[in-house]
């Protein structure tokens, strides 16, 4: 197919009006990000949309109009909620969701029983419409998934020999799209962020409820009841992740990775190759900026990219939908104290594992050296533990640590009690000393609850018998007492289905390469 490039000309608007009533594909500027439309009244024309975009025919479009009162027709109902948005924001980046009337057909709707309708600001694509005649569905003008076209340029780099025409409006004013919010239940429920904000609607028509999906991913079983809901979208070919980090935090983490890209804000000193997404405390400069930043990151050829969170206030809510969408939900997160937390059933091997993280350059913190440095002589636990455990395990100012041992493990009781006295001390010391990326060596770490203060949870498991040996030569123990040492313990199971990742650690597996599979993943 031949792909005319229109400017906004009347003749040319003229013209992309009349592909549109034949049944043709014609991609606009709206406000928001170009649009690729075709007539929401005819089913044949809104299947080639999909099929240009290449996109799943369950995810619904949005009919625009070019008068307010043109929704009447689509809708069995403006409700009055609906009809006080409709005065209070059309023309603008705001689409509403209603009971869809008979005139609407299944494909636009993406089988729903409901249209999501709006009028936009951008007087091009008003005069498209009207010179159209007929209401316009028109998805991003983009290849699906890929970031949303802010620019001309992109429509032309994903749509040229696919669709019929092009109008270059220049750039988009807001950058992000539209607002959606279905006033199809009470109360009303905002299900795609926009440069309309929360804020503003409620001034309007009181509480609305943010759907759950803007911020956590739809379950599997959820059906869009909005474009752009999928788990992931506007996703460009590189692997985006999120660093939650403040400024600072967030420099030092990405100044040290290598063969990466950072996606940052203007301010930042980043020291890797970067993109900028506008300015920190200027949400308005990051939604207009975020689609040709992920654009241009591909144009760049970056193959990794750790782009610093946004905030989720007004519009930074939607700047963030569009970027957590993006990475596919991998979010680091640096403001837990710990990047990785290290635990197992005692004999598997940790230690070893843990070094290997030393030599990859994390700060690893061992809780076992904690422990003996809070029990060492004289310390002021000391008698905590006696009196628990027995005045004779304290010889001269010094802990019979073999002794406590054997008391400590003899049950799971006492196991909890020596836990209790423990923990609190040795978290305290370990948070002190956590610096960047840190993994807490802890065998302890679920009994200390300490998982919640994790990004990510590692246990290292090995066979019962190699575990049974290993405790013997490490602790110069019988057998008996080694078993009542693995006893005493959560079983393997627990480890394993409470963890993130797990490491074997057999005496044949490879480590390291088991290591950097996982920090693939997380990193």
């Amino acid at each position: 197919m031949q792909t005319k490039i229109f400017t906004t000309s009347e003749k040319d608007i003229a013209a992309a009006g009349e592909i549109i009533k034949n049944g043709g594909l014609v991609a606009f500027p709206t406000e928001t990000v170009y649009g690729l439309g075709a007539d929401a009244l005819n089913d044949d024309a809104v299947k080639s949309i999909y099929k240009a975009k290449g996109r799943p025919s369950d995810n619904p479009l949005i009919v625009h109009i070019s008068k307010k009162e043109d929704i009447i027709p689509l809708v069995k109902e403006v409700t009055p909620k609906a009809q006080a948005l409709i005065d209070a924001f059309f023309p603008a980046p705001l689409t509403i969701i209603l009971p869809k009337s008979d005139k609407v057909g299944g494909i636009v709707s993406g089988g729903l029983d409901t249209v999501a309708v709006r009028m936009p600001e951008n007087e091009t694509a008003r005069r498209l419409i009207v010179k159209s005649g007929c209401p316009v569905a028109a998805p991003s003008a983009n290849t699906s998934g890929l970031p949303s076209p802010t620019k001309a340029k992109y429509v032309i780099d994903d749509m040229m020999g696919k669709i019929d025409a092009i109008i270059d409006g220049g750039d988009c004013k807001f950058g992000v799209e539209s607002t959606v919010i279905t006033m199809a239940c009470e109360p009303p429920v905002i299900l795609r962020p926009g440069a309309v904000t929360r804020e503003m609607i409620e001034a309007v028509i009181g509480e609305v409820q943010v759907a759950n999906a803007v911020l956590e991913g739809m379950k599997n079983d959820e059906v869009a009841a909005s474009p752009g809901m999928k788990y992931k979208h506007y996703a460009p070919k590189a692997r985006v992740v999120i660093v939650d980090a403040q400024k600072e935090a967030y420099e030092n983490f990405v100044n040290t990775r290598k063969d990466a890209y950072a996606l940052c804000f203007e301010e930042d000193n980043v020291t890797i190759p970067k993109v900028t997404f506008g300015r920190e405390n200027d949400d308005l400069s990051q939604a207009r900026e975020l689609f040709d930043a992920l654009r241009r990151l591909d144009e760049k050829g970056a193959k990794k990219v750790y782009a610093r969170i946004p905030g989720v206030d007004g519009v930074g809510m939607a700047v963030y939908n569009r970027l957590i969408r993006a990475a596919a939900f991998n979010v680091i997160d640096l403001k837990k104290p710990y990047t990785i937390g290290l635990t197992g059933p005692t004999g598997a091997g940790k230690g070893y594992v843990g070094k290997i993280f030393a030599e990859m350059g994390f700060t690893v913190l061992d809780t076992d050296k904690y422990a003996r440095q809070i029990t060492a002589e004289n310390s002021p636990i000391l008698p905590l533990l006696a009196e628990k455990f027995g005045q004779d395990i304290i010889v001269n100012g010094r802990l019979d640590r073999k002794l406590l041992a054997h008391r400590a493990f003899s049950s799971k009781e006492n196991t909890t009690a020596l836990n209790s006295i423990m923990h609190p001390a040795i978290l305290d010391l370990c948070k002190r000393d956590a610096r960047g990326l840190t993994v807490l060596d802890a065998p302890q770490l679920f009994e200390a609850k300490a998982q919640a203060d994790c990004y990510k949870i590692v246990c290292v498991t090995a066979p019962t018998e190699i575990r049974i040996e290993r405790i013997m030569q490490r602790d110069g123990i019988a057998r008996e007492q080694a078993l009542e040492r693995i006893n005493a313990q959560l079983d393997e199971d627990y480890y394993i289905s409470n963890s993130d990742f797990v490491i074997k650690n057999d005496n044949n597996c490879d480590i390291k390469t088991q290591i950097n599979n996982i920090l693939e993943v997380i990193l």
